[in-house]
């Protein structure tokens, strides 16, 4: 019987000990999604539900190899960018992205852990902005990320609107997610080449929200590669999430993290 090769997607972020958020996020959304996962790790860091206690970041060279690495053997259906760290490491991504051209490139602005702990330096925002936007065929800020990325504040549905319209001017379709909101509604907002769409659901009270932007964004670079339209690859990356959250079983002291299997397991395993 003939062996079908399952759509390749490359993440490229940092290492989250707590399995919760970054490359661990990454990969068992990829797996849950039916896609081969691979991995460029940018940082190491020491991190649980409540707090990041220590980051050392890989070098810039280091990061490259590992993407030249996998480009040069088994290929990339699609990227998904998170956590980055430096400028240069921005820098380094960019460049060797440029030179690889993959076909799908969502951009996760990671710049703050549930816990609130920095992950993004200052000096490397405006390298993000200005050397990996051009490249990216989607970017997701969350509303902070928004408002320090352009400037401009986010507090209505219209400043949401302008503030991803001035992103959009680097080529990228933009979703601001809405979750950072008020209110009983989180509405997700895409700009894109054909105009507005809006994703509304119910807010969800719950502390087991570490690492939904990663579990977010991968899950629309995973849908991406396996040929769904923008549109449909985020509503149901969107939708993916939701169940994931809904699902999340109880770990940790702080915010713990969705239950990215939901789809393939009747119930959570049982305790030991």
């Amino acid at each position: 019987m003939t062996q079908v090769t399952p759509p390749r997607v490359l993440t490229i972020a940092g290492s989250d000990s707590g399995g919760g958020a970054g490359i661990q996020a990454d990969l068992k959304t990829f797996a849950a999604h039916g896609v081969y996962g691979m991995s460029v790790v940018t940082a190491i860091t020491a991190q649980n539900t409540r707090e990041v206690t220590a980051i050392e970041e890989v070098s810039p060279a280091v990061v490259a190899a590992q993407i030249d690495a996998v480009f040069d053997d088994i290929g990339v259906d699609a990227v998904k960018i998170g956590m980055l760290g430096s400028a240069e490491i921005v820098a380094a991504v960019a460049s060797r992205l440029a030179v690889h051209q993959p076909e799908m490139v969502v951009l996760d602005p990671v710049m703050v852990a549930k816990s609130g702990d920095a992950l993004l330096r200052d000096d490397a925002v405006a390298a993000l902005r200005e050397q990996l936007l051009p490249l990216a065929t989607l970017v997701t800020p969350n509303l902070p990320e928004a408002e320090r990325l352009t400037g401009l504040a986010t507090g209505s549905e219209w400043e949401c609107l302008a503030a991803a319209r001035q992103l959009t001017r680097d080529g990228a379709a933009v979703l601001i997610k809405g979750g950072h909101g008020h209110g009983l509604e989180v509405m997700d907002l895409l700009l894109d080449a054909a105009g507005v769409q809006r994703y509304r659901h119910r807010r969800q009270v719950t502390t087991s929200t570490h690492g939904t932007g990663c579990t977010l964004s991968s899950a629309i670079a995973a849908r991406l590669a396996t040929g769904n339209g923008m549109r449909s690859a985020v509503g149901g990356a969107i939708d993916y999430l939701q169940g994931a959250i809904a699902a999340a079983f109880p770990l940790g002291a702080g915010h713990g993290p969705v239950h990215h299997f939901y789809r393939m397991t009747e119930k959570p395993l049982a305790q030991s």
